[in-house]
């Protein structure tokens, strides 16, 4: 049973030493960010699961131990996801990588973890169905979900401006903040494909797993500083 979770964005930028002189410009999504994490070690899950947007390569399961690398942003800097006595071989993908460090920086409670990469264009029902299986898999279930908006709130951003990318992120950011299990399945997958919204697969698998679990939800954070949107929420 799903017994907490936390929605973090998933920018490298995240990271101090990616982001370098414009680390301070994310403090406060950082700040956020590690505040939402907090709830899921105060759950005392027996299993906490990290589901992040990914790349052929890094989909399916990670397992306690797996290693994220920062190289391919200029720093040498390496991540694990949680303690292991052997390092498996797979790579995490970036988005395990900053939940990773995210979970480094906080009381994770010991509770066992390992990592889900989800191809962004996972259709809704196989996300739904996904989520209802993580949520099944042990009595206290945790999730750090990560994940992006859209990437198109202005010219500047990575997907240049488009007019439905703000009423997207809000309809996102009300269903993240008070935890609308129905309302993150009903986001459209081809809008959210067409605005680069990384998260809505991960979103969704967020959604099966609470459908039950009676959780409210707190949106600590709604920031679009680069023409994305950062969402941050914690559910309990």
């Amino acid at each position: 049973m799903l017994v907490a979770a936390a929605v973090c964005p998933c920018p490298p930028l995240l990271v101090p030493e990616v982001a370098a002189g414009a680390a301070p410009e994310l403090d406060a999504l950082r700040a956020a960010c590690l505040d939402a994490i907090g709830v899921l070690a105060a759950a005392r899950p027996d299993r906490l699961v990290v589901v992040g947007p990914s790349g052929e390569a890094g989909r399916g399961t990670h397992p306690q131990g797996a290693v994220g690398s920062f190289r391919g942003f200029g720093v040498d800097l390496e991540v694990r996801l949680g303690a292991a006595e052997t390092v498996p071989e797979r790579a995490l993908p970036p988005s395990l990588a900053v939940g990773a460090w995210l979970l480094s920086h906080t009381d994770r409670a010991g509770a066992p973890v390992e990592g889900l990469g989800v191809a962004e264009s996972l259709p809704r029902d196989r996300a739904l169905s996904a989520g209802r299986e993580l949520a099944a898999s042990a009595p206290r279930v945790a999730l750090l979900v990560m994940g992006d908006g859209s990437a198109c709130r202005t010219v500047k951003a990575p997907g240049y401006f488009d007019e439905r990318a703000e009423a997207f992120d809000a309809a996102a950011a009300r269903a993240l903040g008070t935890a609308d299990t129905e309302a993150l399945a009903a986001l459209d997958e081809e809008p959210a494909a067409a605005l680069q919204a990384s998260g809505r697969a991960c979103w969704q698998v967020l959604a099966g797993a609470a459908e039950d679990a009676g959780l409210s939800g707190r949106l600590l954070c709604d920031e679009a500083p680069y023409g994305v949107g950062y969402f941050v929420a914690s559910w309990s």
